[in-house]
């Protein structure tokens, strides 16, 4: 009879060990902002549902799909941060511009914004360009190594 027991054994005596492991550590190699990841997510949730957390959804419709539009997209920089962080952390400085972009925008696509909706636009605009620039340059001195 054959011997099914179920016992794990160490992956270290794998013929492949040494090859996953490089792997690995290229992949994994460069991840100094993986804490970084669920913020920027957590800021793109918050600045797609800001109009309604606010109560701006009649008073600035313009504003409403703008701030769902761009909360969305910082999202989806964040989970591709998170899914493939080697070919993703190249658009951290897209994610600045985008930052800056939600600051300046509360003006110009806004109709005369109160201050609550111009305070809102300007700590998310501001709190994504502060981890666009983390992810920039964690990116940058992971290339430089």
């Amino acid at each position: 009879m054959s011997n099914v027991s179920h016992a794990r054994s160490d992956l270290s005596g794998h013929p492949d060990a040494s090859e996953m492991r490089a792997r690995y550590d290229r992949v994994m190699g460069g991840r100094d902002v993986a804490l970084v990841d669920a913020p920027v997510f957590l800021v793109g949730l918050y600045c797609a549902v800001s109009p309604w957390v606010l109560h701006f959804t009649a008073s600035q419709p313009a504003l409403v799909t703008h701030n769902l539009v761009m909360g969305i997209a910082i999202a989806v920089l964040a989970l591709g941060f998170t899914v493939m962080p080697e070919r993703m952390y190249g658009l951290s400085w897209a994610m600045c511009a985008i930052g800056a972009w939600i600051i300046v925008s509360t003006w110009v696509v806004g109709d005369s914004p109160d201050a609550g909706i111009v305070i809102n636009n300007i700590i998310v605009g501001g709190l994504t360009v502060l981890l666009g620039t983390v992810c920039a340059g964690a990116a940058a001195r992971t290339r430089s190594t």
